[in-house]
C-alpha cells in the first residue's frame, strides 16, 4: 500500500508539472532558446510539417466528454442525430482543457446566444464539414498537418485539409480587396516571433466544431514562437467587435512531424462530400 501511494503521488506530482508547464499561455522550455537561422540569416528558421495536437479542434473551451457536437434529447439522455448515430464513439467528443487564455470567449450576449443555436445545427451550418477551407486560426489546429514554407522574405503555408494554401505577403498591400476563406496575411518580425496580421475572413467560417464563429470583422494576430528544435508555440489574438466585448487569445504548442520522408499529401475532400451536397438531385437519389 505504501508503494502503492508513493506512486500515485509521484504520478500527481508529474502531472501538476506538466499542466504547469504546458498550459494556455506558457513554454515548454527556457526562454532563452534560439532556434537555427532560416534562408535569410537573421530570423529562426521555421521551415518544416508541423501538427497540433488535442480537442480544440472540437471545442477552443474547456469542455467535458459528450456523445456529440450536435446533440437532441433522448429518454437517457442526449444523443446526436439520427444520421450519426450509426458512428457511435467515433461521433464522441472527447474532454479538452481548452486553449482560451482565461477560459471563456468573451461573447456579447446576442453572440453567445448565436452560438449555442449554432451547435444545435451544427450539421447543418459547419462549412468545414462540407469540405470548404476552415479559416484562421481553424486551420492550425485541426487533425491534419501543415507545411511552412520560409524564403529570404516570403512564407507560404499549405494545409493538408481541403488543400488550403496561404500566400504570405512580406509588405502590406493595404486592405483586403475582398473577404476569402483564408484571408489576407502579412508577416513581420517580433524578435525571435513570426507574426501574422490577417484580415479580410469570410465571416461563414467557424473557429472549431462547437459553433465558436465570428463576423466579417474578424482580425487575427497569429504568434509563431521556436521554443525548441521541434516545437513552437502558437498565439493568436482574435479581435471582432461586432461578436465579442473584448479582444482574447488563444495558446498551444505546435509540433513538428519527425517521421523518416514525411510529406504533405492530398486530401481534396470536396470529391468526398458530392453526394452530401448534392444526392438529393440525383435521377434515381441513393436511400
Amino acid at each position: 500500500m505504501r508503494k502503492i501511494t508513493l506512486l500515485l503521488l509521484t504520478a500527481f506530482t508529474l502531472s501538476a508539472c506538466m499542466t504547469t508547464s504546458e498550459g494556455p499561455g506558457t513554454s515548454m522550455t527556457t526562454d532563452d532558446y534560439r532556434a537555427r537561422r532560416g534562408p535569410d540569416g537573421v530570423h529562426p528558421d521555421l521551415n518544416g510539417i508541423w501538427q497540433a495536437l488535442g480537442s480544440a479542434h472540437y471545442d477552443l473551451e474547456r469542455h467535458m466528454a459528450s456523445a456529440g457536437t450536435q446533440l437532441r434529447h433522448a429518454p437517457l439522455g442526449p444523443v446526436p442525430p439520427k444520421a450519426v448515430v450509426a458512428f457511435g464513439a467515433f461521433a464522441a467528443v472527447p474532454p479538452g482543457m481548452g486553449v482560451v487564455v482565461g477560459g471563456k470567449i468573451p461573447y456579447t450576449a446576442e453572440a453567445l446566444a448565436k452560438r449555442d443555436e449554432n451547435r444545435s445545427n451544427a450539421l447543418d451550418r459547419d462549412l468545414a464539414l462540407k469540405c470548404y477551407m476552415p479559416g484562421v486560426p481553424r486551420a492550425t489546429y485541426m487533425p491534419y498537418p501543415f507545411q511552412i514554407l520560409q524564403g529570404d522574405k516570403d512564407f507560404f503555408i499549405s494545409y493538408q485539409f481541403a488543400s488550403s494554401v496561404r500566400s504570405i505577403y512580406s509588405e502590406d498591400p493595404g486592405p483586403a480587396p475582398i473577404d476569402s476563406w483564408m484571408g489576407q496575411s502579412v508577416a513581420s518580425w517580433e524578435g525571435e516571433t513570426l507574426v501574422l496580421d490577417v484580415t479580410g475572413l469570410h465571416p461563414d467560417t467557424w473557429l472549431d466544431r462547437a459553433g465558436n464563429h465570428h463576423s466579417e470583422q474578424l482580425h487575427v494576430i497569429e504568434r509563431y514562437t521556436p521554443m525548441g528544435p521541434n516545437h513552437l508555440q502558437y498565439e493568436a489574438t482574435i479581435e471582432d467587435p461586432a461578436v465579442y466585448t473584448r479582444p482574447w487569445k488563444i495558446s498551444m504548442p505546435l509540433y513538428r512531424r519527425m517521421e523518416q520522408d514525411f510529406q504533405i499529401l492530398d486530401f481534396k475532400c470536396v470529391e468526398f462530400v458530392e453526394e452530401l451536397l448534392y444526392g438529393q438531385w440525383r435521377k434515381n437519389p441513393l436511400d
